[in-house]
């Protein structure tokens, strides 16, 4: 279980954006959270995937409370969660091409074969192998956001959060993602926070289980 519990966080020199949160991800299922722009949403994605700390509360991983945010979290921690952003431009280095960008977790731990590791998450994620050896300027938003999910895959995460992960895409390569994200939730107990303005489409990701802010 990844969850927050009585959460309040925000930004220097704001009021709070998040005020006693409790919000929970279980292991191998979908969650939906759906409310409004500027509700916060986007705040708890980031606190959840251990990138901001809380200003008060406490964020839990499989009943071991998280202190800290980013590099100050153990690295077994940092990666067992995982996160992709609506928008996938200003989440990449453009100095890098797309294969350099999903190798990125792989290279961390250690693995030695990358190239074949990026290639299958590659064809999990329906990106064209031709396409890895790219820069971001020169492929579309959609090949992008399958780089971005195949680099949120890599490290085989127990938790993904998906912040409006498919809100730029077309319907076609929106349910494709999805499909790629589902699959994972039943194959290997992935737990998911999919987040969004759009309640219809997070009922086709987590059916009823969708939190209303």
């Amino acid at each position: 279980m990844l969850s927050a519990r009585g959460v309040v966080a925000g930004y220097a020199r704001g009021p709070a954006v998040l005020d006693g949160v409790d919000v929970s991800v279980p292991r191998g299922s979908v969650r939906g959270l759906a409310g409004p722009s500027g509700c916060g949403k986007s705040t708890l994605a980031r606190v959840l995937a251990l990138l901001q700390r809380p200003w008060s509360g406490t964020v839990e991983l499989d009943g071991r409370e998280i202190r800290g945010a980013r590099y100050s979290v153990p690295r077994e921690a940092r990666t067992s969660v995982g996160i992709v952003f609506q928008q996938p431009r200003p989440a990449v280095d453009p100095r890098m091409t797309l294969c350099e960008i999903v190798s990125e977790p792989l290279r961390v731990r250690g693995v030695r074969q990358l190239r074949s590791g990026v290639e299958e998450l590659a064809e999990v994620t329906g990106l064209d192998a031709e396409l890895l050896g790219r820069m971001p300027h020169e492929v579309s938003d959609g090949q992008l956001q399958r780089a971005c999910l195949a680099r949120a895959l890599a490290p085989r995460p127990r938790y993904l959060i998906c912040d409006e992960m498919t809100g730029m895409l077309d319907a076609s390569t929106t349910a494709a993602l999805v499909r790629v994200v589902i699959d994972r939730v039943t194959e290997e107990g992935l737990g998911v926070l999919a987040i969004s303005h759009d309640e219809s489409l997070l009922r086709a990701w987590a059916g009823n289980d969708v939190i209303r802010w």
